[in-house]
């Protein structure tokens, strides 16, 4: 079965090139807003660290309707410190919007998820952004995305891929470099176009790939991914299995099912195969898991996370200023708090060490710990780390 009413897509470009700005454009003229509704720029970026810094840390999930067809957009970092966000994401979409600046070209972030990206064989479309910019080289960043797209092995699909000229501030595209556009219709009609309906098997058994897990307080933890194949109900039976882990199988209940409309989740009663789907009720979900209906499990294999390249010491605050900042200051507090991270971020290593104190915690890089420390610190965890 093909769906001409879905396309699943992510956003992929180097910190600041402009994606979040663009995403808050598309969803503008996808007529997610009303037309009288005050909209925060980068409304992608709900963090405080993300809107404090201008970057994007998580990856997060957002849809439009254009011309009856849902576009499913993955906004996803642009620093290879998040690389586990990248990946996982990844997953969920058939096709990916790379975005580079007009002036700075393909940056050394750019790489490292392009590569993912075409590593799982996903169709682009190159869209050079803020082609407004007074320096802006149009010409030589087509040269210089055409010869990343060559080093990185593309296939020849893949090097064939179109260009959209955006100002992602001014909400216009264009397939013409030089000709600034009025509206966005020419990138929501190349994603139509360029990024086929997904053939999928809406008559087996329910398969849903966990690719994201939140958690609320009220219905515990929430699961995220794509439902690979059959159809998903409010209240639906299911076995959780895991394709590295063949003899762990749990059952469980879909208690509440949502799908994503705009910035918000919707209870939806049924579900198909294509879609990207919120579900609570499974309370031991991970990242990687697979959802199954009780009479067909079968485990999907799910992508392999790059390993953590830097690791620090998390211990207790034993110095003379002890206890004059935080309200979490014991090691109980310290190690529930590491080890629930775990639970959303799967690039993230904590172990427990020889002394009782202190736990070694590893990441992609000085940046993603060092994200960590300041969330943590904001929420009122005291600690030292060395």
């Amino acid at each position: 079965m093909r769906r001409d009413d879905l396309r699943n897509i992510a956003i992929i470009a180097h910190v600041d090139h402009g994606k979040t700005t663009l995403v808050d454009q598309m969803l503008k003229q996808g007529g997610t807003f009303r037309a009288n509704q005050v909209v925060e720029e980068r409304v992608m970026d709900s963090g405080a660290l993300e809107r404090e810094r201008g970057i994007t840390i998580l990856a997060k999930n957002t849809s439009m309707h254009y011309k009856d067809v849902k576009i499913n957009i993955v906004d996803t970092p642009g620093h290879a410190d998040f690389s586990g966000e990248v990946e996982r994401s990844l997953k969920m979409v058939s096709g990916v919007l790379l975005l580079v600046d007009a002036a700075e070209g393909p940056m050394p972030q750019t790489r490292f998820v392009t590569q993912k990206a075409l590593e799982l064989g996903l169709k682009l479309i190159i869209v050079v952004n803020k082609i407004d910019r007074p320096d802006a080289r149009i010409k030589e960043v087509e040269d210089e995305v055409l010869e990343l797209l060559m080093d990185l092995n593309a296939s020849d699909e893949q090097l064939d891929s179109p260009f959209v000229y955006c100002s992602g501030r001014e909400g216009t595209a264009s397939l013409n470099a030089g000709e600034a556009g009025s509206d966005l219709t020419p990138l929501f009609d190349t994603i139509l176009s360029h990024f086929p309906p997904i053939d999928l098997d809406e008559k087996g058994g329910l398969q849903i790939l966990v690719s994201s897990i939140d958690y609320n307080e009220y219905v515990g933890r929430i699961g995220i991914g794509r439902i690979e194949r059959g159809a998903a109900k409010q209240g639906q039976e299911v076995i959780v299995c895991n394709f590295n882990k063949k003899d762990v199988n749990v059952r469980g209940k879909l208690v509440n099912l949502y799908e994503i409309e705009g910035l918000e989740r919707v209870a939806c009663e049924t579900a198909s195969a294509g879609d990207i789907v919120c579900f609570s009720g499974l309370e031991k979900i991970n990242i990687g898991d697979t959802v199954c209906a009780v009479d067909c499990v079968e485990p999907a294999p799910f992508v392999k996370i790059s390993e953590p390249t830097v690791e620090m010491i998390f211990s207790v605050n034993d110095s003379p200023f002890a206890g004059k900042e935080g309200k979490f200051v014991t090691t109980r507090h310290l190690r529930e708090r590491l080890y629930r991270e775990l639970l959303r971020d799967v690039s993230l290593r904590v172990e427990d060490t020889d002394s009782a104190d202190a736990f070694r915690v590893s990441g992609r890089g000085e940046m993603h710990l060092s994200i960590l420390i300041e969330t943590m610190r904001r929420e009122g965890y005291e600690f030292q780390v060395s």
